[in-house]
């Protein structure tokens, strides 16, 4: 569109750019990109749409883009988090570009500098602390503690966790389904990546598990498979609301999780009803725990990354290569051993 169309056609220009989001998701072919547009419009709606979802993309300017960056930066988000949201405002300014409703994209200008990536590593909770937030949880959801830390599992396959996964008799809980949002509604997906696996049920989880499901039985909660409006499908879900309906995230962290992390004195106390941003002791401080734990009892890179889900072991070795301190104790004594000359007659 050239700069004549701009002139004669301001509803173009005056176009915001939530409005924007939400249109191209709408006529993004479900079968093709659809999936990932519901993605990203669930991330933008947390962190982009209150900080420049009423922006007019003809007065986008790159000065705009530095501030929102800045304003990622100061929530004390993680850098690689931080950019993979500016990447994803970048996309849908690009598609605007290319539709005609932007001149250019600010993102791209020389001034602007993504999120820094920084130098933040995982600092897994020591035990006492995962005790203290699991005994200020209430007694529904306090079992949850125990699957986090114990097995490893992501928060939405904790939420999709069925009965009929958990092999209680052979110890193992086969991780196959996560419960998500598509389009804001809850549906059931397969766990993160596709990657279905079979990760150890300690005895201790077992237990708490066993008296959970006596105290509260399993619900069948029937949603959609995959997509909002995917094929419904029903499990029998663990873990469910006091009405007897699935768990929304949101309502998790909110009313349930954060004030758990301000008894246990991991955040500070809400001021007023809302708590504190905790991302980094989100209900993910469980599997960073559970990694911490297996590797310092010497569990394998490889073995970890499948319990946790990660394709690629080399992200785990990314992740947690700090958190294998006793490996280069380990080396420094083998290799001393080995090269110190033996003694006649050993």
């Amino acid at each position: 569109m050239n700069a004549w169309a701009y002139f004669f056609l301001p509803w173009v220009w005056r176009a915001r750019f939530r409005p924007l989001v939400r249109r191209m998701h709408a006529a993004t072919d479900l079968r093709s990109g659809g999936r990932w547009w519901s993605l990203l419009e669930s991330q933008l709606k947390l962190h982009a749409f209150p900080r420049i979802g009423s922006r007019q993309l003809g007065s986008f300017q790159p000065s705009h883009i530095r501030e929102f960056v800045t304003q990622l930066e100061e929530t004390g988000m993680s850098g690689s988090y931080a950019r993979f949201i500016f990447s994803n405002v970048r996309a849908v300014l690009s598609a605007a570009v290319e539709d005609g409703c932007l001149r250019r994209n600010p993102c791209n200008s020389r001034t602007v500098t993504p999120p820094a990536m920084g130098t933040r590593r995982v600092v897994p909770w020591e035990p006492e602390r995962v005790f203290a937030v699991r005994a200020a949880m209430v007694e529904r959801f306090r079992p949850m503690v125990d699957v986090g830390a114990g097995c490893g599992l992501r928060q939405g396959e904790i939420l999709g966790l069925s009965v009929d996964n958990i092999d209680f008799d052979s110890g193992i809980v086969h991780v196959v389904q996560q419960l998500k949002l598509s389009l804001s509604k809850a549906v059931f997906a397969p766990p993160k990546g596709g990657k279905l696996r079979d990760v150890p049920l300690p005895d201790p989880v077992a237990e708490a598990l066993q008296e959970h499901i006596k105290r509260f039985p399993p619900v069948e909660i029937k949603l959609p498979w995959m997509r909002a409006n995917g094929q419904p499908v029903t499990r029998r879900l663990i873990f469910t609301g006091p009405n007897g309906g699935h768990i929304w995230r949101t309502s998790l962290n909110e009313d349930h999780w954060k004030p758990a992390l301000a008894k246990a004195g991991v955040i500070p106390k809400a001021k007023s009803r809302e708590h504190a941003a905790a991302r980094e002791h989100g209900m993910h401080a469980l599997r960073h725990f559970y990694a911490s734990v297996l590797l310092d009892a010497g569990e394998s890179i490889k073995a970890l990354a499948e319990y946790l889900g990660h394709s690629d072991p080399g992200l785990t070795l990314k992740v947690y290569a700090h958190l294998m301190p006793s490996s280069r104790e380990r080396a420094r004594k083998a290799l001393g051993q080995a090269l110190r000359p033996q003694e006649p007659g050993h």
